[in-house]
């Protein structure tokens, strides 16, 4: 590998993200740009109204280091409404800068150079840098497609208990799962509760896309027992309220692991989006109707782009949660998804992400296609018929 100047070891190979490459992609070319992974509507009126309200009324300078406290609060009533968990929003919470933060300061916080962190391959691209700039080492448990007509995507349980040892110091799951779109069931969270208490190791949890589940349910693995005293639960209000550039997240766990992320949390960003704070506060407490409505209409998107996709000839893997579905391109004639979606803007005027990149071994997802539908449905159509036109 060809070394990058003046770079340190550490983040040697991580060069720019696939997302910044292929928006780039889609600029140059015209093309319509399915691949990075944000909405392309606005949320809510009466949360982007709060952050206008707390700008005027002054709310501009650094807020207190682990959130404000009304945030912090909504955080603790979100997860007793949704979940019947209960947090001590002073103890418990810590607001960061988005939810790619918080996966940060918790591998800096928490590892030592030389440990082992377990994650599911494929992950999301800052998984791999923020464990390598922690000393870490990164051991994947393979996901493995669905045959033809089933929809998730599964691990070897043998697999993943093998992959827990006495280096092993956290597991990171990422669920609903991007960039698969698998939602872990009960049976998953309870055997990784098993191994995680049995080797005493920490998880922690990136739920980002928490209330985007299609098929399933959502769980919490720190409800299980033995776990609430192991596990940080991430999340953000990026995705749940389509406000993916305000960057507001946070860690939620005991306060002896919260205190030890904030150690490492001050010394990044600081603090961050005083009035932007207030707003998702605002957002975590809008009724059931927004969340439900939320919900049915990336359902409903899912829908049209997935039935689209197979229309068209790809193998669509229907994804249980987020908002990307996933492809086999071999069933067009194509073997390499890399070359494939390089080509797609110039081809067909449509931009995607090739799922190798999320491998660790490239080879594991060369075949596969990630596709986002968090887009208005002229977007989505428009896109339809120009893969339709591109691969007749």
């Amino acid at each position: 590998m060809t070394r990058t100047p003046h770079l340190a070891s550490r983040l040697q190979g991580f060069g720019t993200t696939i997302f910044a490459e292929m928006t780039a992609l889609a600029v140059k070319t015209g093309a319509l740009n399915l691949g990075q992974g944000f909405p392309d509507t606005d949320g809510p009126a009466e949360v982007s109204q709060a952050a206008i309200d707390a700008i005027r009324n002054g709310v501009n300078q650094y807020p207190p280091g682990p959130g404000m406290p009304d945030l912090r609060l909504a955080i603790a009533e979100h997860q007793a409404r949704f979940y019947n968990v209960e947090i001590d929003p002073d103890t418990n919470v810590l607001v960061t800068a988005g939810a790619t933060e918080a996966l940060a300061a918790t591998l800096l916080a928490l590892c030592e150079t030389g440990d082992e962190v377990i994650v599911f391959d494929p992950t999301y691209d800052s998984y791999a840098a923020g464990i390598s700039l922690a000393g870490a080492t990164m051991r994947g448990v393979l996901l493995h497609p669905p045959p033809e007509g089933e929809a998730a995507f599964s691990f070897d349980p043998d697999e993943l208990a093998r992959a827990f040892n006495p280096k092993t110091r956290l597991i990171l799951l990422n669920t609903p799962h991007n960039p698969t779109g698998k939602v872990f069931t009960s049976d998953e969270l309870q055997l990784i509760a098993d191994l995680c208490v049995e080797h005493d190791v920490i998880a922690v949890t990136d739920e980002v896309y928490e209330h985007l589940v299609f098929d399933g349910t959502h769980e919490l693995l720190a409800t299980w027992p033995g776990m609430a005293e192991r596990t940080i639960t991430i999340s953000s209000g990026g995705k749940t309220f389509s406000f993916t550039g305000w960057k507001i997240g946070w860690a939620m766990g005991p306060a002896p692991l919260i205190a030890a992320v904030r150690t490492a949390k001050q010394f990044l960003t600081f603090v961050n989006g005083a009035p932007f704070q207030p707003a998702i506060a605002v957002g975590l407490r809008l009724g059931d109707d927004y969340f439900d409505e939320f919900r049915h209409g990336l359902l409903a998107k899912r829908e049209l782009l997935c039935e689209g996709l197979d229309d068209i000839g790809f193998t669509v893997f229907r994804p249980h949660g987020t908002y990307f579905a996933t492809v086999d391109i071999r069933s067009l004639g194509f073997e390499n998804g890399i070359d494939f979606c390089l080509a797609l803007p110039e081809k067909a005027g449509v931009v995607a992400v090739p799922s190798a990149v999320f491998y660790q071994d490239h080879r594991d997802g060369l075949p596969l296609v990630r596709f986002c539908f968090a887009k208005n449905d002229q977007m989505l159509n428009d896109s339809i018929d120009r893969l339709r036109a591109a691969f007749a």
